[in-house]
């Protein structure tokens, strides 16, 4: 089992445990399988060569999630093609898409940590208490070095858009 951290996140004050490494600035992005579909999977592989800004949130279905999917979705078409922006969570890929259809999202990848929540435990977001992916962001390099990681504390809250945004266009 993966290590866990207690005390270092909250859920409307509560504490909760997040289990996995806590990733630093300068580490190796950790390579994940998530699924686009039931049946189709994307790894970090697919990304090659592009500055990656990973979105984790808990649930597409609450305003918060809802409220960041949207932000990164309307920041991506200013990025260009040599930035992704990948939103991670634990929603079936179903739902995923049934969102992004009826929100017009169409510029963020969509990837599901449903399966066996590995991205959730490498990447030290994973709830122990909800089974659901602590919101956090994460950029990371073209050569897959993270250059910027914000686990946000309280799972209620936004995270720091401009800060995660300025660290993406600093590697483009």
């Amino acid at each position: 089992m993966s290590a866990e951290r207690t005390g270092v996140a909250t859920l409307k004050g509560n504490p909760i445990t997040l289990i996995g490494p806590e990733l630093k600035v300068g580490d190796k992005a950790p390579e994940f399988q998530l699924n686009k579909s039931l049946v189709d999977v994307v790894g970090l592989e697919q990304f090659a060569g592009k500055v990656k800004l990973i979105s984790v949130i808990p649930s597409i279905d609450t305003g918060v999630c809802d409220a960041q999917t949207r932000r990164f979705n309307e920041e991506a078409s200013k990025l260009g093609d040599k930035a992704a922006i990948i939103t991670v969570s634990v929603d079936l890929p179903m739902a995923q898409a049934r969102w992004c259809g009826a929100a017009g999202v169409d510029n963020v990848v969509m990837l599901s940590d449903y399966k066996d929540n590995n991205f959730g435990k490498s990447y030290g977001v994973l709830i122990k208490e909800l089974h659901l992916d602590m919101r956090s962001i994460f950029v990371v390099d073209a050569d897959n070095t993270i250059r910027y990681v914000e686990y946000v504390s309280e799972m209620t809250e936004h995270p720091n858009y401009e800060q995660a945004l300025a660290a993406v266009k600093a590697l483009l």
